[in-house]
Order: C-alpha cells, then structure tokens, then sequence
C-alpha cells in the first residue's frame, strides 16, 4: 500500500517557477513567505499592484510569491507564458510565480497539499475558496495565518503580522 508523499517541511516540496526551472523554498528560509493563488480575470487582479508594492517595500522582511491557478471561475484560463507576459506588462510584477497549477481538489499541487493539510503542517487545514487567498509563513516555515481574497496585501493586519 503506498500513500501520498508526505514533507518534512515546507522548504522540502519541489515546485517548478513559471519559467520551468525547478526549486524548492529552501532559498527563502530565514525570511517570511505570503503564498498568493493569482488569476488574470479576477475581481481580485488588482490585487498584484498592492503584492508588487508589498515585495518592493518590504522584501527585506517577507518573500511574495505568486501561484496562479486557474480552480475560480476559470479566471486563470492562459499558459505560463501568457500569465508571466500578462503580470510584467500590466502590474510590472517583480517577485518569483511559478507554474500554473491546481490549489484545491484532486489535482491540488504539493504545495497546497501540505498548506490545507493539518496533519503535515501541524495549524492549518483552510483551503483557498477564490483567488487571491494568502498563507503567512514564519521564517522558519510554519504557517503563521490564512487570509481571504478580500483581505489586501497592504492591509494593516497583514502589515502588522508581517513586522511582528
């Protein structure tokens, strides 16, 4: 009987960035992460204005990274590289996407496995129920808080739990 592959840690799921490029999360440990599930066609798009500006003001204190997934509405409808000329072109997008994959259901990538999966990573079991939900990971990858779509990048609850 096999069973799903279970990690140790976050900084252990291999992932792959929008480029194709294979990577884990090991180079950003020591620093916060917010893991964004991002979609082009979204009431919430204009939310990748406030996520470049939270990466460009405050990078030094936490990691932005960029997830689309096309499981809303299908609001995510392009390839990799519709989505990353469709980022850079309209929100001058800076910080690390990568690959366009499923965060919820069957198909739900490892990722999103173990960020909605309470018994791998040992708080949380909430799952995004629309783009633009956010996981808050401490430095040392444990996830710290979930955020729905509705609440902005630069909110002061965000801020907050990011300079604390």
């Amino acid at each position: 009987m096999t069973s799903a592959t279970t990690f140790n840690s976050i900084f252990d799921i291999p992932l792959k960035t929008i480029d194709g490029r294979d990577i884990t999360l090991k180079a950003y440990k020591g620093k916060k992460l917010l893991i964004v599930n991002v979609a082009s066609k979204c009431g919430y798009t204009k939310q990748y204005a406030d996520l470049e500006k939270l990466h460009k003001m405050h990078g030094d204190k936490v990691v932005v990274l960029g997830f689309p997934a096309n499981d809303f509405g299908g609001q995510e409808p392009g390839d990799n590289e519709d989505i990353a000329e469709f980022c850079q072109k309209n929100f001058g997008v800076t910080f690390p996407l990568f690959e366009k994959a499923s965060v919820i259901g069957a198909e739900k990538q490892p990722l999103y496995k173990w960020l909605t999966s309470k018994d791998e990573n040992g708080t949380n079991s909430e799952a995004p129920a629309w783009n633009f939900s956010k996981y808050l990971i401490s430095k040392d990858g444990k996830i710290l808080k979930f955020y729905p779509s509705k609440v902005s990048p630069l909110s002061e609850e965000l801020l907050r739990d990011i300079n604390s």
